[in-house]
């Protein structure tokens, strides 16, 4: 654990976190059923997050978390939150505000799943891009919990169809990225509604300018919990490649054909060398997709059920698109452009090497760059390893990189009552696939998505087609 340089007025400098990391959910002040529950969701030692926060926000003070993705910070406010609230009262008692629907349906399902304890308490998902009216006969129904997107959020409120006046827990989450999206006076807006005896957990990836001042204006006496072991650097082997602009996106190619990784993240400072990069690499025919800005929420949605469901070999996106999500078994992250942010590299990089296994960071860098490289070898105590651009070789005889897997979507989803079963019984009882040749299944509302192996996508598409998925005719296309 850092101690902070200086700390922001009103904000408590950081607690220690190694000395309580990897304690037992037993130690903290839970109940016997939620401790149950969480022992059979395998919940068993803390992280390093959860250690430092969990005591801090359960004892009810304001909190400020700097906690990257895949740290078991859902479970850090979580569990506070469902501490605070009264199942037999039914109003909302906890809003958390998310940056994007993704982030706010994985926080939703990871609610339900540590609410598990306690019987009927609804959880609701308010997001943008989607329909008003099912959320607001939602809401007429009542909730405990909403989660959901700042500018949604606070269309209910102006509305009246969202009442917070039983609020007494208020989670941002991902405060940076909801800052970078521009949310900092719709959040004001939402939080002026909510009422001032409240507790306030602030999680952040970062922590800029912007983050502390948002403390200031909304928070108690906040502790501060600010982790600097951002990832383990020695299950990342980072390379870096000096490359001219003219070599930049080939040689991008010449990595992936080299070493070969399954599922790759490759970031670009903008939006055009995305583009750029993707139709490079669909034309050395390796499947790659773009995730930007100036996508629709259905294409984003589209996009990322593929890089999950391993569909997409190379994911190509910019920081802004990028942050919130949590890919598991992320073989290789390509840094295609130098970022000017030496925090924002250390993020790319932690992508990989997650759950015990080990990862590549791999990085371009030009002359222009170097000055960028050097402050990086600052940051992190040593000097980068180069390696020269003529030994990425692809081996003898090998093919594009493919994707192993293909994504087919059912038109049909939760509407339609579909559920994952479902879909796999069709394909392993009805049309006789083994199910290690099914993949991911994921039920959204109006669509099904399945990954199968690249072998079997035609068949699998022809007799989905022309048999029944849950006793009905479905249409299947091929994503």
């Amino acid at each position: 654990m850092s101690t902070p340089s200086s700390s922001a007025p009103g904000v408590t400098p950081d607690v220690t976190a190694e000395t309580t990391a990897g304690a037992p959910f037993s130690s903290l002040p839970l109940p016997p059923a939620t401790l149950a529950n969480l022992a059979q969701l395998g919940y068993e030692r803390m992280t390093p997050i959860q250690a430092a926060s969990l005591p801090l926000a359960l004892a009810g003070k304001d909190l400020i978390a700097q906690a990257k993705t895949g740290s078991g910070k859902t479970a850090a406010f979580a569990l506070p939150l469902l501490a605070n609230l009264n199942p037999r009262r039914f109003a909302v008692q906890a809003l958390v505000l998310c940056p994007t629907r993704e982030l706010a349906e994985q926080v939703t399902q990871e609610l339900r799943r540590l609410a598990r304890a306690e019987d009927n308490i609804k959880i609701l998902s308010l997001c943008g891009g989607a329909t008003m009216r099912p959320q607001i006969a939602s809401l007429a129904h009542g909730a405990h919990i909403v989660v959901g997107t700042p500018g949604r959020i606070l269309d209910h409120l102006s509305r009246e169809t969202l009442a917070v006046d039983a609020l007494n827990t208020l989670v941002l989450d991902e405060a940076d990225r909801m800052l970078d999206m521009g949310f900092a006076e719709d959040i004001a807006s939402v939080v002026k509604h909510c009422p001032a005896q409240r507790q306030t957990l602030l999680f952040s990836a970062t922590y800029p300018e912007g983050v502390t001042a948002m403390a200031r204006r909304f928070m108690r006496e906040p502790q501060e919990v600010k982790l600097t072991e951002r990832h383990d650097s020695a299950k990342i082997r980072q390379r870096f490649y000096e490359v001219t602009e003219s070599e930049r996106l080939h040689a991008v190619g010449l990595l992936l054909n080299h070493y070969r990784p399954v599922s790759t993240l490759a970031f670009c400072n903008t939006k055009q060398q995305c583009r750029d990069l993707v139709a490079v690499l669909q034309a050395q025919g390796i499947t790659a997709l773009e995730l930007h800005g100036d996508l629709e929420q259905r294409e984003r949605d589209q996009v990322l059920v593929q890089f999950a469901n391993r569909s997409c070999s190379v994911l190509v996106a910019t920081d802004v698109a990028a942050r919130g999500l949590d890919i598991a078994q992320l073989e290789a992250v390509i840094n295609v452009d130098i970022t000017p942010d030496v925090e924002v590299h250390t993020h790319r990089v932690g992508r990989t090497g997650r759950a015990d296994e080990a990862g590549w960071a791999f990085s371009l860098a030009s002359l222009d760059e170097m000055g960028r490289v050097g402050r990086i070898d600052e940051m992190q105590g040593r000097e980068s390893v180069w390696h020269p651009l003529s030994e990425l070789v692809p081996p003898a005889g090998a093919e594009p990189l493919h994707a192993p897997m293909v994504t087919l979507q059912i038109l049909g989803g939760r509407k339609e009552k579909i559920r994952p079963g479902d879909v796999l019984g069709a394909l392993t009882k009805d049309h006789g696939f083994a199910a290690a040749q099914i993949g991911k299944i994921n039920v959204n509302e109006f669509s099904t998505y399945v990954a199968v192996e690249r072998g079997i996508a035609d068949q699998a598409l022809h007799k989905l087609n022309a048999g029944k998925v849950k006793g009905k005719s479905v249409k299947v296309r091929r994503l």
